[in-house]
């Protein structure tokens, strides 16, 4: 089951997600299980497995990492079980620094502000490796796969700051 046909989209990092929600949610009524209740058993599996595979596809291509991941293995490098560590020191240096920013938001005089900056921040961050990756992934070139995954790697540490940062606001602010 290819995703991006399966949801009648373009096979592209940039999707519209009213579309691939709406084709969705037609998948949904044709295959789901409760439409099959008076079905064989067979037909009943059959039905309860395409369920499963349209909401993985969906949970997939939902998601911007997860998406990308799956682009890249159809295209032949899959990274989506991998444990490589990304190799760039200047993103490490700067990751560091990120988490030590991160630390400092919970003593900060303005948390506000703080926690404003540093979204700003990862949100730029996401935009630059984002804006890369559909560029690389788009290209018909090996050698830019292998730069695609390395934005994989970095949107991967983005996207934990940003669980984290939202941790920190919860914490922050709930009282």
């Amino acid at each position: 089951m290819r995703y991006f046909e399966l949801f009648a989209v373009p096979v592209d990092y940039n999707i519209d997600l009213a579309t691939v929600n709406k084709h969705y949610l037609e998948l949904q009524r044709t295959v789901h299980p409760d439409r099959h209740a008076n079905a064989s058993s067979r037909d009943k599996l059959m039905a309860v497995q395409s369920t499963a595979e349209i909401n993985d596809a969906l949970q997939t291509l939902k998601h911007p990492v997860k998406r990308a991941e799956y682009m890249l293995s159809e295209l032949g490098v899959d990274i989506r079980a991998e444990q490589q560590t990304l190799q760039d020191p200047m993103f490490l240096m700067q990751q560091m620094e990120l988490r030590e920013e991160l630390e400092e938001l919970t003593s900060a005089s303005d948390p506000d502000t703080a926690i404003a900056n540093f979204e700003k921040q990862i949100k730029q961050l996401n935009a630059q490796y984002s804006a890369q990756l559909a560029e690389q992934l788009a290209s018909n070139d090996e050698q830019q796969y292998q730069l695609a995954a390395d934005n994989i790697r970095k949107l991967k540490f983005v996207y934990k700051l940003r669980e984290e940062l939202e941790r920190i606001e919860d914490s922050l602010f709930d009282d």
